[in-house]
């Protein structure tokens, strides 16, 4: 068996320079960055983990009353998100904004494009919340608006459904649709410029009411409960990419160790 040829004796190995020190720190500190965003994903993958606990832990507690209007400014939406609660005042339906959405795993028997149907309700003990009474088709849209498919404004009434943080409007969302009264999202500060001044304040929060009966409409009870957890893989991504850099470096630095050959 052939054995490699050994290093000629008048063969020298080629001195790093200053350029070779300078990539080698530039890959060494590629490395270290992506170690750190590893990391960083593993420490939002325990933050992702204990917000599921904790929201499991919310949907299976009894509901209990939301925060009056003085405690809203100071509140901590995301503390209460998905909290099962109750409030008590009157529906004010004639003030109904409806905001589209396409509903894809519904529990109830409608789904596809269509919308939520968001209605003012006035508490009795003052201020207003958005109540999301359920999810209808396209071609109820207009009934919902109009206030076709609902009861009476003067009735006082107690609902139970679960408490939710405002959507907030990205750059590419449209302006509301006025004279349809067509919203986009679900942002109570937006949804208050559609309704009558006089139901201020209006609350940071809106509630998403729980399931109904089978058929009725709106559609209650489809709150969206997903929680997209990728960390993992994306730290593992982020990990062999830095051990990548690493073996690219130790590669790259023997190569450039080589003995240069000898003069002639």
């Amino acid at each position: 068996m052939s054995q490699p040829d050994p290093m000629p004796e008048n063969a020298t190995r080629r001195r790093l320079r200053w350029s070779d020190w300078l990539f080698s720190a530039l890959m060494l500190a590629l490395a270290g960055t992506c170690v750190f965003l590893g990391n960083w994903q593993m420490e939002r993958l325990g933050e992702k983990e204990a917000l599921i606990a904790a929201v499991d832990a919310r949907l299976d507690a009894e509901p209990i009353p939301a925060p009056p209007s003085q405690d809203w400014a100071a509140l901590d939406l995301q503390a209460w998100n998905f909290q099962p609660v109750t409030l008590t005042g009157s529906f004010r339906y004639t003030q109904t904004v409806t905001v589209f959405t396409s509903l894809s795993e519904a529990r109830g028997r409608f789904s596809g494009p269509g919308y939520w149907v968001v209605t003012p309700f006035e508490l009795a003990a003052g201020g207003t919340v958005f109540v999301n009474r359920g999810f209808v088709p396209e071609q109820y849209q207009e009934a919902a608006a109009l206030g076709d498919l609902h009861g009476d404004d003067a009735d006082t009434v107690s609902v139970v459904g679960l408490f939710r943080p405002g959507e907030a409007a990205g750059f590419m969302v449209p302006d509301p649709d006025m004279s349809n009264r067509i919203e986009w999202v679900r942002d109570p500060q937006r949804l208050a410029a559609m309704v009558d001044p006089a139901l201020a304040p209006i609350a940071p929060f809106y509630v998403d009411l729980l399931a109904g009966a089978e058929g009725d409409l709106p559609q209650s009870g489809e709150t969206v409960m997903q929680f997209p957890n990728n960390h993992f893989g994306y730290a593992l991504t982020w990990y062999g990419f830095a051990i990548v850099a690493v073996i690219m470096l130790g590669f790259w630095l023997w190569r450039q160790r080589r003995p240069d050959p000898p003069a002639a």
